[in-house]
């Protein structure tokens, strides 16, 4: 904790609060930690817990792993078959891996407990009711008063509040601290998933490989991701299609033989992306991650977007945790927002284009990618980290002009 006590206040100061403890929250404690600063990291939930989620690590997840992390995979994919709506399948295959498939309870599990060798205490079974940054619970303009609801062993619910010289949200898509820092979202999906245990036969057949499919409704896909004797099934469209989605999912299970076998866990979750300006911060308050609405637009992916803007909060939360005045920490916030804005921004404003093209025609996105070089060797090289979408874009006028439009 912050060796300095509030004017007037003899209760312990944190200098950063992290609230979430996903691959954003984690992230964040582990950057603020390892600068030796004090950190606690606040989970709601028991760990290990269970998040609707491909599981998949590209190249700019591992890339943003803290140094000597021991990635839990659980297979390695080399091949990707790519579908239309159940036509048209065919598979390319790489010689190198192009991304990793992990259980998401135990890899977020391992990225706390580096957080943790880090320096950060966790404390689980805290649910962070609102921050507030003026009012009589907030001792001096340095600091953050975060109320939290703990629940003992009997079940009775206790409320303490906490002080910190920064916050940074991480608590998901439907985050409190979002609607603190008041951020507005653009694009709503709803993701249907299941977790099926099947024989090793079929096991073996799908190793090494996933599964990805341009579903029915526009925008829409459908996902199998091999980890080891379970094959994650899973499904996304937009929000407000509901029974369409679930259909779907549906018949893409018994598309693919697998209706005889009972799902281990059947679970739903509803991904944001947020507007172009929404806003990154508000105080000493930062947001990241799915809590800020952070992920690919196209794919819904994630966890890279997680990692990344976790690590840049946490970075970013010292900063305006040394803050002397609301100018100098307003100075720092405005960085941090500069920082997404210019890489995970970027991103993200080529993804929109890629989902809007993808909704119109996604024909042709499955033609160029099974069956133009290019275009394979573009998402391989995405996936492994070699690229990204904006540098695509940057060195290829054709592929800006499609999506643009003019083509």
């Amino acid at each position: 904790m912050s060796s300095e006590n509030s004017a007037g206040d003899d209760r312990q100061v944190w200098d950063v609060v992290v609230v979430g403890a996903g691959p954003a929250g984690a992230s964040a404690a582990y950057a603020a930690a390892v600068a030796g600063r004090r950190v606690l990291l606040l989970e709601k939930a028991e760990l290990p817990r269970y998040k609707t989620c491909g599981g998949g690590i590209i190249g700019p997840s591992r890339d943003n792993l803290p140094p000597g992390f021991d990635l839990p995979l659980q297979d390695r994919v080399r091949a990707v078959t790519f579908s239309l709506d159940g036509r048209f399948a065919r598979t390319r295959r790489s010689r190198q891996m192009l991304f990793g498939l992990v259980n998401r309870p135990e890899f977020d599990q391992r990225l706390v407990e580096a957080a943790q060798k880090a320096g950060a205490e966790l404390r689980t079974g805290a649910t962070v009711l609102r921050v507030e940054q003026h009012g009589p619970a907030v001792p001096d303009r340095r600091t953050v008063a975060v109320f939290v609801q703990t629940s003992g062993p009997g079940g009775e619910r206790a409320e303490e509040t906490l002080l910190a010289r920064a916050v940074v949200g991480a608590d998901g898509s439907a985050s409190r601290i979002g609607a603190h820092v008041g951020v507005k979202l653009d694009q709503v999906d709803l993701g249907l998933e299941a977790e099926i245990p099947v024989p090793e036969t079929v096991a073996e057949d799908w190793q090494g490989r996933v599964l990805i499919d341009w579903g029915p409704m526009p925008g829409s896909y459908g996902w199998v991701f091999p980890k080891g004797d379970t094959l994650t099934v899973g499904v996304i469209s937009a929000r407000g299609e509901g029974a369409a989605t679930k259909r779907y999912l549906t018949d893409f299970i018994a598309r693919l033989g697998l209706a005889g076998f009972e799902p281990s866990l059947s679970s739903g979750h509803l991904t944001r992306c947020r507007t172009d300006d929404s806003p990154l911060s508000r105080g000493r308050v930062v947001v990241c991650g799915d809590a800020a609405g952070l992920l690919e637009p196209w794919t819904r992916e994630g966890i890279s977007y997680a990692l990344r803007s976790g690590r840049l909060a946490g970075e970013w939360a010292l900063r305006i945790a040394e803050a002397h005045d609301a100018v100098d920490a307003r100075r720092q916030a405005l960085n941090y927002a500069f920082a997404i804005k210019a890489g995970l921004g970027v991103e993200m404003a080529v993804g929109r284009r890629l989902h809007q093209l993808f909704a119109r025609r996604p024909g042709v996105l499955h033609a160029a990618l099974t069956g133009v070089r290019p275009a394979w060797n573009a998402f391989a090289k995405v996936t492994r980290g070699g690229t990204t979408l904006g540098e695509l874009i940057r060195n290829h006028p054709v592929a800006a002009r499609m999506l643009a439009g003019r083509e």
